[in-house]
């Protein structure tokens, strides 16, 4: 599988002040099969520890931080090959099972920083949560790795031939009808499989979507399984019952994120802690509310009034038990999950090409889907999940603030038009991986 994270690899191993580096992101999406191809294919050789698979390698790191002794004990332990700086990588998985093991990336960097070592976990971002302190600031480089997006998805399709041709699209002409059903399709199937790599390589084996619903319940059923292994006793229930309560929230037309559909006398303060919880370990991400449209979005963001989506739109169908018929039928009683459905895989887009995503709503309910930052521009981003793109919210909004460019997406061609200084760009949903040509 092409996964695009490749390159961030292959640029930090060639960073001329190269640092230790710390991959998170959630069980399933592919971090163990990328750094091994990445050790296969860039250097001589690769040694893997996964520390919650052997406790031995795990108590290496227990005595001190020596980083000579610390490799050799490696090899002998495990009987591999010399770990030999420049032409080695160090691969230690799950390495939030040994809060010393991240500890020692410190000294790693500095007594050994022509050696190349990641240590990745799927919960990693929790750990680093938890330790504070003893978190090497300043002496690691930190990626984020997600499931794939739609574009990675297309390389594995029959349609991977398409993306070439997409890319080197002249963006300011209709894709041919034929190009467009053809993303169409695949992003009707994206909504149903998703992005975990698993999933994906069995739906492009067979087209069997019951194979890959069973993949995803034991995805699904191993994160839950983390809940019980790993959070804080006190917050299990709540971060429980807000996981289950996300196909519900995300189901209602005005999907904010309310509490009492957690439970009925939750507040704010009661579930922070486990919607944290659930953020560090990368399975929800939080869209807040933004007033005042300005930049820095940051500075203008009500933390306490946000959208929950969840990591991986394949996932949200399974928990929501949509379907295929669900998707084709387009009938009322499903039109507004397929909203929802249509938001969770812009924001995964965004984000994955590197956007910290927002949304807007006035004091008259007006709303529009994503607010993002580029090159100093607010740039307002509007949802649909059919060919309608008519979104009185957005219009308002861009004769009210007068930004200089927007985006509409669904299922409609590409077009464009100009509403006083805003140039609106209205593209199909599967278009979204080319948004940054657009703004340049």
């Amino acid at each position: 599988m092409k996964r695009e994270i490749m390159q961030d690899l292959i640029s930090g191993k060639n960073k001329r002040n190269r640092k230790p580096l710390l991959l998170t992101g959630v069980r399933q999406c592919g971090k163990t099969y990328i750094l091994r191809k990445f050790g296969e294919e860039h250097f001589d050789n690769y040694v893997y520890l996964n520390l919650e698979r052997d406790p031995q390698i795990a108590a290496v790191f227990n005595y001190d931080y020596d980083t000579k002794r610390i490799l050799q004990d490696i090899s002998n332990l495990n009987l591999l090959p010399e770990i030999i700086p420049n032409k080695t990588l160090l691969i230690i998985d799950e390495i939030q099972f040994n809060p010393k093991a991240i500890t020692a990336l410190k000294y790693f960097a500095e007594d050994m920083p022509e050696l190349c070592i990641v240590g990745a976990g799927s919960l990693l971002g929790v750990s680093l949560r938890e330790e504070g302190a003893s978190f090497p600031v300043g002496k690691v480089d930190r990626l984020e790795m997600y499931p794939m997006s739609f574009k990675e998805f297309l390389l594995e399709s029959k349609s991977r031939r398409i993306v070439n041709s997409i890319e080197n699209f002249d963006i300011t002409k209709l894709l041919p009808d034929y190009i467009l059903d053809n993303l169409n399709r695949e992003y009707t199937n994206y909504l149903l499989v998703g992005g975990m790599p698993e999933a994906v390589k069995v739906w492009f084996e067979n087209h069997n979507l019951a194979e890959v619903n069973e993949i995803q319940d034991n995805i699904i059923a191993g994160y839950e399984n983390d809940f019980s292994k790993h959070s804080p006793k006190n917050e299990l229930t709540n971060i429980e019952l807000i996981w289950r309560s996300i196909p519900e929230q995300l189901a209602e037309d005005n999907n904010k994120f309310v509490f009492s559909r957690v439970k009925k006398t939750a507040r704010a303060k009661d579930l922070e802690k486990s919607i944290g919880w659930l953020i560090d370990a990368g399975l929800i991400r939080v869209v807040t509310k933004v007033d005042n449209p300005q930049v820095p979005l940051s500075f203008y963001s009500k933390s306490s009034f946000y959208k929950i989506y969840l990591c991986d739109v394949g996932l949200l169908s399974r928990m929501a038990g949509f379907t295929l018929k669900s998707l084709l039928e387009k009938d009322e009683s499903t039109g507004g999950f397929r909203g929802s459905l249509s938001e969770n895989f812009i924001n995964n887009e965004l984000v994955s090409l590197g956007y910290v995503t927002y949304f807007w709503r006035s004091k008259n309910s007006a709303e529009v889907d994503f607010l993002i930052e580029d090159d100093g521009r607010v740039i307002p981003i509007e949802v649909k999940a059919n060919v309608n793109t008519k979104a009185k919210s957005y219009n308002n909004f861009i004769k009210k603030y007068a930004t200089k460019i927007g985006f509409r997406f669904s299922l409609k061609n590409s077009g464009e038009n100009k509403v006083g200084v805003t140039k609106t760009y209205s593209l199909p949903l599967s278009l979204v991986f080319r948004l940054k040509d657009y703004l340049n």
